[in-house]
């Protein structure tokens, strides 16, 4: 019979060990779960062929060989697709745009390695702001590289793979004037670069303005805004406000992967690195990524080999905080690549109002009218404002509530029906806040947030109390500053490899911005903070310029130094390793710092193969010998599959000696070995192994993290989104939406069209190998209908992929089409890390009966 969906959530509840105690934040983490089934089935897909790209060392001419072998049997076999993009230095394939019902035919075609699917990555939404203190650079150390060190990035070359740079900014060396696709290019400082996409070009098809067709001009301008703002992050130098960014000398590559709004994808990500590279860039910054994915997506693995070949590559590690474990992006989890997660800025910019000379900085609420600009009101304090306030009590003042016990539009509800002309709300705990009314109220009276602390104020000073609003902003603390930002993504890798692998200011950051749109904003991401690490870099080489690509991320995370947890700041525990890696980067102290230690991070696996040992190198390259003792320190633990629960670590650390001295100019050896966490369930935990100077000076660390347990313990294929009707599913696509089959006298497939079986899978965890197989109803088989590798997991508990069967096969190099019949599915999925020989690491599903009948 068909099922009709009912949107459910699935609910994991986690089991820990008894010494391991759960932990909960002050604010609830953001979640992404919204209870609707998606389909998450993309329609663009790279394709892999067999050979190795250029980059490490195929001829060119084979790979063009293979390249037009592809075309032919495809072609042979009746593949309709459009060819976007073939690629031979760092990814040797194509990108190809198909329909879906055509995916089962190119997973079969012969000398395909794999197929990985080209990701729409969105262009971060932005809110323009007036100018504050750049106090990001002393959270990073980038001010005293620059006043004390001397250090400003002079002589190299930074790419920028963005939506482009303003470089008629006068922060970059421009005349200031704005002018919209300008063709003053290239410039002394925007000396390099390329526009990949052109203005109108804009990948999201959900979007009214939805054209995946590129069409790229000379000038990689930006007429969005976010890769003038990370450049100015990364190197600005304004002398008509004295804005500078972490690197203000360097030179700039513009490569322009964004028209002036909506999406762009993945491949043309790869473009842009491949003509970074042939510019002969330095460093490479991608605030943009995939998130969920493997080290082996197309875009980590030509990361990587832009590493090799001597360029070093930061990425953002993703803005899917609230999706949960698991969610680091592409490039950023490429085994080379520096992956970058987002603190928040110590200070923040808003707008003010000033009470006998005091400045109360204020964010509106959503669905808020905006405050005036000018004019003044006298305030009355009415409490919770959680009952009606006498009529015309407030009539021409202006209502101070405090937050709690009811919702903030029920206050300001009340406070309005009494007469308010606006309406302040004073935070119950430390900061200023962001709330939302839910919806509008009357249209008319703005609703504002301020601080705890301004409300304090507010309560001590004597009646009558004025208020002056201003059309003016000003930096105030931020009460999550140094801490992680909500959005930024958790890890670890899906090979459990250490991810992210250090962290920068990214939360409300102020820089540069087109002129054309007001030159200066305030923007937030790990969009953000990946450019501060790019800048650091930038310092380093010029400091050190023999340092090699490779070296440079070891470099930096030995000197980072790790930040308390965000859900708790004062109870002294610090954050998952898994979000904040080894900490926040500190320039200074990494081109100061005279001793190395590597590996400079550790990945101990899984717990249940016991003990993890590993030799720590330490390199002193200073004038004395110098001893450390030897320490560590556990940081939280996360428990669960994509939805986190906090937990504390009773990992330990031991080590061969308590100590460790180093002569100069020489190296020396120490074993530690790592006692994995044994709680909670599904857990992720790490920690920091500490080496303090004997007498004082730099102390450096080396994070750690790994898994609790048996990771193959985790379940791939879960219920997905009807708990009642629990995925996989054999699907009918009729009327654009999909049917579940449970029968075979529910459907008969003519395989005409879209009328063809599909599968529906909800993947809760990546999965290193998925296999569809077909069989008769008498158990004969007919070979596979699908064989891929290295699948990312669904965004949510309630995401799905559809893999369509379109009545062939593959055995080897050859291809059946099964005949006219009844036949059924068997679905195998190696679980993440698996051993393909294990069959307890192994998952399987046989679906119902389908009937083929082809007319």
């Amino acid at each position: 019979m068909l099922v009709v969906t009912l949107l459910l959530s699935l609910i994991v509840v986690p089991v820990f060990a008894d010494d391991v105690v759960p932990i909960e934040p002050l604010f609830p983490p953001p979640s992404a779960e919204t209870g609707e089934m998606v389909d998450e089935t993309p329609q663009l897909w790279f394709v892999e062929l067999s050979s190795a790209p250029t980059a490490d060392g195929t001829n060119l001419a084979a790979l063009k060989a293979e390249k037009a072998a592809f075309r032919v049997n495809a072609k042979k076999a009746g593949l309709v697709y459009t060819e976007r993009y073939a690629f031979d230095t760092l990814f040797n394939g194509f990108s190809i745009s198909i329909t879906t019902d055509q995916l089962g035919k190119l997973n079969r075609m012969a000398g395909v390695k794999n197929i990985y699917p080209v990701e729409t990555i969105a262009m971060p939404v932005t809110t323009p702001s007036e100018p504050e203190l750049f106090t990001s650079l002393a959270m990073i150390g980038a001010d005293v590289a620059q006043s004390e060190l001397g250090y400003t990035g002079m002589g190299v070359k930074v790419a920028v793979m963005d939506t482009g740079i303003d470089y008629d900014h006068q922060a970059f060396g421009g005349d200031g004037v704005a002018r919209s696709n300008s063709t003053v290019f290239p410039t002394a400082r925007v000396a390099y670069g390329y526009d990949l996409v052109g203005d109108a070009f804009n990948a999201d098809s959900t979007s009214p303005s939805y054209n995946p067709v590129p069409t790229p001009d000379l000038y990689p301008d930006d007429c969005y805004g976010h890769g003038t703002h990370v450049a100015g992050i990364i190197g600005a130098n304004d002398l008509t406000n004295g804005l500078k960014g972490v690197a203000p000398d360097v030179t700039f590559g513009s490569y322009r992967v964004f028209g002036c709004e909506g999406s762009t994808t993945a491949d043309i990500m790869i473009a842009a690195m491949e003509r970074a590279l042939a510019d002969g860039m330095q460093v490479l910054n991608m605030s943009i990524g995939s998130a969920y994915q493997w080290p082996q997506y197309p875009t980590a693995m030509a990361a990587n080999r832009l590493v090799n070949k001597g360029m070093v590559v930061v990425a953002s590690i993703g803005n899917n905080g609230a999706n949960g474990l698991y969610s680091a992006g592409a490039p950023g989890v490429g085994d080379k690549v520096i992956g970058v997660a987002s603190y928040d800025n110590t200070n923040v910019m808003l707008p003010y109002f000033t009470v006998n000379g005091w400045k109360i900085g204020y964010i509106t609420m959503t669905f808020s009218p905006n405050p005036p600009t000018a004019g003044t009101g006298e305030i009355v304090n009415v409490g919770l404002a959680c009952s009606a306030l006498p009529a015309g009590s407030l009539t021409g003042k202006v209502a101070h509530a405090v937050r709690g016990t009811c919702s903030f539009a029920i206050k300001a509800t009340n406070a309005i029906n009494a007469g308010a002309v606006a309406v302040l709300i004073s935070n119950n705990a430390p900061g200023v806040f962001n709330g939302t009314l839910g919806g509008p109220l009357d249209g008319i009276t703005p609703v504002v947030g301020i601080s705890q602390a301004d409300g304090n104020f507010l309560n001590t000073q004597t009646a009558p109390i004025t208020l002056t609003w201003t059309d003016q902003m000003d930096s105030f603390p931020s009460p999550t500053g140094g801490l992680i930002s909500s959005f930024s993504s958790y890890g670890l890798s899906p090979d459990l490899a250490l991810k992210p692998d250090l962290g920068a200011p990214g939360g409300n950051i102020y820089s540069t911005y087109p002129l054309e749109l007001g030159g200066y904003t305030t923007m937030s991401g790990t969009s953000m903070s990946s450019p501060h690490v790019a800048g650091a870099v930038a310092l380093l080489l010029q400091a050190r310029p023999r340092t090699s690509s490779q070296a440079v991320r070891g470099i930096l995370q030995n000197s980072s130094v790790p930040k308390n947890w965000w859900g708790g700041p004062t109870y002294g525990y610090l954050d998952n390793v898994h979000r904040q890696g080894a900490g926040m980067v500190q320039i200074d102290k990494a081109i100061l710092a005279t001793t190395m230690i590597s590996p400079a991070k550790i990945a101990t696996g899984e717990g249940a193969a016991g003990p993890f040992t590993q030799v720590l190198t330490l390199k002193n390259n200073g004038a004395e010998a110098v001893s450390y003792n030897l320490s560590f320190v556990n940081a939280l633990s996360t428990g669960g599959v994509i939805n986190p629960g906090f937990y504390t670590s009773n990992a330990s650390v031991s080590f061969s000696a308590t100590s460790v001295t180093v002569p100069a100019g020489a190296s020396a050896s120490v074993t530690a070995t790592i006692n994995p966490a044994t709680g909670p369930t599904y857990g992720q935990y790490g920690g920091y192994i500490v080496f303090t100077p004997q007498g004082g000076g730099q102390v450096y660390r080396v994070p750690f993290a790994g898994f609790v347990g048996d990771y193959q313990g985790i379940q791939a294929l879960t219920a997905g989104p009807v708990a009642e009707a629990p995925m996989p599913w054999l699907a009918l696509l009729y009327g654009g939406s999909y049917y579940q089959l449970t029968d075979p006298t529910d459907w008969t497939f003519t395989m005409q069209g879209s009328d063809i079986p599909f599968f529906l899978v909800h993947f809760e965890h990546q999965a290193r190998l998925f296999r569809i197989e077909i069989f008769s109803q008498n158990g004969k088989a007919w070979h596979r209908a699908y064989n891929e590798e290295y699948l990312g997991r669904n965004s949510t508990s309630t995401g799905f992929f559809a893999f369509p069967f379109d009545g062939t096969t593959l055995a080897g190099n050859k291809t059946y089409t099964v005949p006219d019949g009844t036949y059924y599915a068997k679905i195998s999925v190696l679980k993440a890390l698996g051993d393909a020989s294990n069959p307890a690491d192994w998952e399987t599903w046989t679906s119902p009966l389908f009937v083929i009948d082809r007319p």
